[in-house]
């Protein structure tokens, strides 16, 4: 990986610049990822959101999570990519999904969690550590 990392929507709208080093990479298995991404999981990367830059305007959808916390997930109006995530809890961190890197080949998930709510058809890594539900903290 190599810093700043940069990233963006398909159609060119929307990019981002993060000069942060991932503090967590996963698989999130919860539906609302699942209804995000339109797959079994999504793919996502922590950093703070100080350590990132965007440029365009991302639009966002809003919902409560199970433990009540209100959960952001952004992407483009035009293309319909999605972008970011973040929630009331984690004020001071986004989610980036993977995919939207321009380089995404150096990514490597360590963890899947919200394992609770996966689904038996969508292929996993065994190298992952699994959580039932979020990480411990």
């Amino acid at each position: 990986m190599k810093l700043p990392m940069e990233g963006g929507c398909a159609c060119g709208k929307i990019r981002y610049s993060c000069t942060a080093e991932p503090l967590l990479m996963a698989n999130c298995n919860c539906r609302d990822c699942q209804y995000a991404s339109g797959n079994g999981h999504s793919t996502v990367f922590a950093v703070p959101v100080s350590a990132v830059t965007i440029e365009g305007e991302a639009k966002y959808y809003e919902t409560r999570s199970d433990q009540g916390n209100v959960v952001r997930r952004g992407f483009c109006a035009d293309c319909g990519s999605p972008l970011f995530a973040g929630n009331d809890k984690f004020k001071d961190f986004i989610a980036i999904k993977a995919a939207s890197l321009d380089d995404p080949s150096w990514f490597k998930p360590a963890v899947d969690i919200w394992m609770s709510s996966a689904q038996p058809w969508d292929a996993m890594s065994p190298d992952t550590q699994k959580f039932e539900k979020e990480l411990p903290m």
